[in-house]
């Protein structure tokens, strides 16, 4: 086994193991964060009947058009705040945040705050 793929199995048994914690409710949806070498994602979830309630990502036609390169904290700064702003639009302002296994550092922690800073409470 290589070093991505221990890697990538370490990621997920700390998936696992969050995911155990963190369940989106109807009141307070779980705000999940994917992260890829070029593009990061965000989408508002209900864990009660598995419904996505809002989505962002850098490949998004607000988002995507306004970057010139999409992996990095500027890129995910503009995520954060393109999903506070549809969550706010559906009446969402309290998400709990599932970092999915990545380390609360750099693009995912720039999410985060960007979308606290656009009104989100996490």
């Amino acid at each position: 086994m290589d070093v991505s793929q221990k890697r990538r199995i370490a990621r997920l048994k700390r998936q696992a193991r969050v995911r155990k914690k963190v369940q989106g409710t109807l009141e307070c949806p779980r705000l999940s964060v994917f992260r890829s070498s070029n593009h990061i994602y965000a989408q508002i979830i209900e864990d009660v009947n598995g419904r996505t309630l809002a989505s962002a990502s850098t490949l998004s036609k607000g988002v995507a058009e306004s970057l010139q390169y999409k992996g990095n904290v500027d890129a995910a700064k503009a995520v954060g705040s393109a999903i506070a702003k549809k969550a706010l639009e559906q009446n969402i302002t309290n998400v709990v945040f599932d970092r999915n296994g990545f380390l609360y550092q750099g693009r995912v922690q720039a999410l985060a705050d960007a979308a606290r800073e656009a009104g989100l409470k996490l």
